[in-house]
């Protein structure tokens, strides 16, 4: 046995950390689009959910949260209630839901774009307008 055969050369490192490079860039570019599918399933998910318990307050209340409500007022009780004694204990959801980067959503009314209320995401971005990830989702799209 040869004393220098004792372990990798330089040159096999690279090699090896080449082809692991390359795998984990396959593995990213192939695996990207399902998570953007399942950002819009939860966004979808959330603005369901989220108008429902609107139309029950609706229906409770005779009125929308105001934007100054907004939708905590789907979670906690608030003075100016018309009907304190309908308000759900638990409230109409559990928590605020939040977008699927960890933001809040942005609820509006009176709308500006929708017909009842604008309940809507501002993308990856978290900013107005984008394309792709980065596009604005709400209520109004479906």
């Amino acid at each position: 046995m040869n004393k220098y055969n004792k372990g990798f050369t330089m040159i096999e490192l690279m090699a090896v950390l080449v082809i692991l490079g390359i795998l984990a860039t396959i593995v990213v570019v192939n695996t990207a689009p399902v998570f953007q599918r399942a950002n819009l399933e939860k966004i979808k998910a959330d603005m369901s959910q989220t108008g429902k318990a609107l139309e029950l307050y609706k229906f409770n209340e005779l009125s929308y949260p105001t934007t100054s409500q907004g939708l905590i007022a789907l979670v906690n009780p608030h003075s100016e209630l018309r009907n304190p004694f309908l308000y759900p204990e638990g409230g109409y959801i559990s928590s605020e839901p939040l977008d699927p980067w960890g933001r809040e959503y942005i609820y509006e009314n009176p709308p500006r774009r929708a017909k009842k209320y604008d309940l809507y995401t501002l993308g990856a971005d978290g900013m107005p307008g984008g394309t792709g990830e980065d596009s604005d989702i709400g209520n109004w799209m479906q």
